[in-house]
């Protein structure tokens, strides 16, 4: 099973205010063990929603919609990317978050990706092999 763990935004990642080194070797710490463990897939932080462009589509036509964005409780600052057994792991693997990002004030999302499997017969023979002809970063992996 693959999870997402998404770090919300607030006001200090909107402002742009880089982490401190304390959070810096803190995270990296904790990717460290996630990866040590086997279960790190992907994570990085992002920029602040002043530096996003949005596409919003209405009767298939695009219009592009620039940041910043004022619901910063609704914006992601980043995201890990994990592959576990169980949601109660990817949860357990949430607990050590370093405690120096914001003091300690924060909130990650725990969201599981689809895989083939939850499609049943809408993924057909020929989007497995699709699958499998794509590059090994972006193929579901097994655990």
């Amino acid at each position: 099973m693959q999870f997402m763990l998404i770090r919300k935004a607030d006001n200090s990642t909107e402002a742009g205010t880089l982490s401190s080194q304390q959070f810096i070797a803190d995270m990296g710490k904790y990717k460290e063990e996630m990866g040590k463990d086997g279960i790190l897939l992907a994570g990085e932080g992002l920029q602040p929603s002043s530096k996003v462009s949005r596409v919003k589509f209405s009767s298939g036509k695009p219009t592009v919609i620039d940041g910043p964005f004022a619901e910063t409780k609704e914006l992601i600052a980043g995201f890990t990317l994990i592959q576990v057994k169980s949601r109660q792991e990817a949860i357990d693997g949430v607990k050590p978050w370093p405690a120096s990002d914001s003091d300690g004030n924060v909130e990650i999302e725990i969201r599981q990706l689809f895989e083939p499997e939850d499609f049943g017969p809408e993924f057909t023979l020929g989007m497995r092999e699709a699958e499998e002809k794509m590059p090994s970063r972006w193929k579901t992996k097994k655990q």
